[in-house]
């Protein structure tokens, strides 16, 4: 339809000036005005119908478990030691993992985790993320009023649940979306998942103009539990919650007047050819042929690499002049002048307003913060949402996002620098730019009963000392 409306405006103004080469008098080489004009207009038309439409964030939902799945700490280790799987050495370093991973009292874990004995089948693993999802799609219906049928593509990503019929079999199912839907199940990408479906999503706009999106990403608890006793696989169960988003992606030109935002960039490195960095979040099985996913401990170094891979190619689309300019300086220096200088650390607080990072523990987020010079400010989204929701894997920085909204924090022209890692080993970003200023009384999220309540000061961890 677009595509039509251009041709006709263009149409138009080549009939208008050749009426005008007929009807001018003395108007000289009326013919060459003419080719000149065809060959102009065909060069215009060309830039318009391959310019990439815009793709904009009309509203996004995360999903809020019930109380029915509200869990502490306290009932955690209850139910380690009621089902007996683990060690006392690893009763008390999963104790000590939990005091020290930044996480609040309270979290949410599915009911079957929850039951005595655990319910561990097929059913409940899907019916964990059956709630999620459709919990977070219903909400996310209800604030944009866009009915299922308008729906075109459906991306659904989550790493290791993956039953038959697919999870976006089940949506659309669910929600009868219609027969010619390009829909999409990606699983295996982890946590980073959620800004690589983005993405993906944006490229399968831009194909289809005048499209609706639907992107859902959640991580299945029961299915990624790890019941044996190998401490790097235990971490998994300490850090990871229940949790899941939806979000509405639109390339419809109208849809600006009405989108939170617009996604200005996406970009996805992979650094996976590096035997360390690919083998670093592995799921394996261990001694006992018990199945789980193994961190190692390179993971921190891995994380820190790729993020200096991937601002080198992120900075040149984001930063202002003056930062470009001394970062190609000290690029030039270390790597044409052989200079043995410590690599250069762009501002990038002068290229987005807000960070939302994804929360892949504390100490992920201390080295992110270090790494990029972040006030505490800039790092209290990912902070508070580790601390109330846990790591929710691919859903995280959406849980981040609307942390800042809840705030009152999101102004009109902001920038939003959504990032996350992810086993194999990816780094990902969406780059979002605010349409509209975000008042936080409008907001309806995941926070919205209890952002009055945040931030919370949260107690370093001590400083080792060498005796």
């Amino acid at each position: 339809m677009l595509h039509h409306f251009n041709m006709n405006i263009l149409f138009t103004i080549l009939l208008a000036v050749t009426t005008a080469c007929f009807y001018v008098p003395g108007l000289k080489h009326r013919g060459s005005i003419i080719v000149a004009s065809c060959m102009a207009m065909a060069m215009l038309y060309h830039f318009l119908i391959n310019r990439p439409c815009n793709v904009y964030l009309v509203n996004f939902a995360c999903f809020k478990p019930s109380m029915a799945c509200l869990c502490s700490k306290e009932t955690l280790l209850d139910r380690a030691k009621r089902v007996g799987f683990l060690s006392d050495e690893n009763y008390k370093l999963v104790n000590k993992i939990l005091d020290r991973s930044g996480l609040g009292p309270w979290t949410y874990v599915p009911e079957g985790l929850l039951a005595i004995p655990p319910k561990l089948t097929l059913d409940e693993a899907r019916k964990e993320t059956d709630t999620v999802l459709f919990g977070a799609v219903d909400e996310l219906l209800a604030k944009t009023g866009i009915e299922a049928k308008d729906i075109g593509i459906l991306v659904v990503n989550c790493c290791l649940f993956n039953p038959t019929p697919s999870l976006s079999d089940s949506i659309i199912n669910r929600y009868k979306l219609r027969g010619n839907i390009l829909a999409y199940n990606l699983s295996g990408m982890g946590c980073s998942a959620g800004v690589l479906a983005v993405d993906f999503a944006k490229h399968l706009l831009q194909a289809h103009p005048n499209s609706y999106a639907l992107v859902l990403s959640t991580e299945n608890e029961i299915s990624s539990m790890y019941w044996g006793n190998n401490p790097s696989m235990l971490l998994v169960n300490c850090l990871f919650r229940m949790g899941g988003s939806a979000a509405l992606l639109s390339s419809h030109p109208s849809d600006r007047c009405r989108a939170k935002y617009q996604l200005l960039h996406t970009l996805r490195t992979h650094v996976g050819a590096d035997e360390n960095s690919y083998r670093c979040v592995f799921q394996e099985e261990d001694e006992e042929k018990k199945v789980g996913v193994s961190l190692s401990k390179e993971l921190m170094n891995v994380a820190r690499d790729a993020l200096k891979v991937h601002i080198t190619s992120l900075g040149p689309l984001v930063l202002p002049l003056s930062e470009k300019i001394k970062f190609l300086i000290n690029l030039i220096e270390r790597k044409v002048l052989k200079t043995k200088i410590e690599s250069y650390m762009p501002n990038f607080k002068l290229a987005f307003q807000h960070f939302c990072i994804h929360t892949g523990g504390r100490a992920v987020l201390d080295r992110m913060q270090k790494s990029l010079e972040l006030e505490d400010w800039h790092m209290e989204p990912s902070r508070m949402t580790l601390y109330r929701f846990g790591n929710t894997s691919s859903s995280s920085v959406w849980y981040e996002l609307a942390y800042c909204e809840a705030k009152g924090r999101v102004k009109k022209g902001d920038r939003v620098w959504q990032m996350a890692f992810g086993s194999g080993f990816k780094c990902n970003t969406a780059v979002w730019l605010a349409l509209n200023t975000v008042e936080a009384a409008s907001c309806s999220s995941a926070w919205r009963d209890e952002i009055g309540n945040f931030p919370v000061k949260i107690e370093p961890l001590p400083v080792k000392t060498n005796k």
